[in-house]
């Protein structure tokens, strides 16, 4: 199996990360039960393999990317990527009933992070970093158009990432609506929204964060309960995803400790 492997040591623990290179490779780690993030396959190929590599991707909702020759040669490492180069999360992810579970056992209402697309490997591993100091059950993304559970997410997260549970859904409008069902409120944030010091944040609540360029989508927004605003003085319109991240989770922190 040709692999690209990445290993880190050190206060986060063992670290692995893959890319997985050639076609036959990359079936046996889908057969195999390793997590993948994502594959990439040359466009415009549609022969067997890559055909069974397809069927396999969309069975476990992997997202496939088309991509050029010339992209993967960048990102081959071996020189003999077939055509499909897979991505292997450096951690496994979690469940969201083991979140909840977490929230259980703990005897507090659920907190939890919702990551809408962001695509920054630094604002996640930020992001997970500071869930797990405000004391979230865990933080949820999309497997889709967004970054999983890279390396780099791993090194920002300075350790975070081996306590705080991590779930990856589907549709995170639709997992909103399930978690509603189960208690949760849910805010997000937004600049047209109301001061979130107006808002009542405590109880079982999800918080939502959007993306670094877009904010929150319109479908997620709509589902949310309430849309809080960060008062800003400055002469700039938004803040950093991980930072606004920060401060309306610690402003769920205030509100539980009141």
């Amino acid at each position: 199996m040709d692999e690209k492997n990445h290993e880190k040591n050190g206060t986060m623990g063992f670290i692995e990360e893959f890319t997985i290179e050639g076609r036959n490779a990359v079936i046996e780690a889908f057969r195999s039960g390793r997590p993948i993030d994502r594959v990439y396959v040359l466009d415009g190929c549609q022969d067997g393999p890559v055909v069974t590599i397809k069927r396999e991707a969309r069975k476990r909702d992997v997202p496939v990317k088309y991509v050029t020759k010339e992209r993967l040669d960048q990102m081959s490492e071996t020189g003999k990527h077939q055509g499909v180069i897979a991505s292997a999360a450096a951690y496994g992810y979690t469940e969201l009933e083991d979140i909840l579970k977490k929230a259980k056992e703990k005897d507090e209402p659920p907190f939890l992070i919702l990551l809408d697309n962001i695509e920054d490997p630094h604002n996640l591993g930020a992001i997970i970093r500071t869930a797990n100091l405000a004391g979230a059950h865990g933080v949820v993304i999309p497997k889709n158009r967004a970054v999983g559970l890279t390396a780099t997410v791993a090194r920002t997260s300075a350790g975070a990432l081996n306590y705080t549970p991590v779930a990856r859904v589907t549709n995170m409008a639709k997992t909103i609506e399930e978690l509603k069902e189960k208690g949760l409120w849910f805010v997000c944030a937004d600049m047209d929204g109301t001061r979130m010091y107006d808002l009542d944040l405590k109880g079982p609540i999800g918080l939502v964060i959007g993306s670094e360029g877009e904010g929150v989508g319109r479908l997620v927004k709509e589902k949310c309960d309430m849309v809080a605003a960060i008062p800003m003085k400055g002469d700039i319109d938004s803040l950093n995803a991980s930072v606004a991240a920060g401060v309306m989770a610690y402003e769920i922190v205030r509100q539980r400790l009141a």
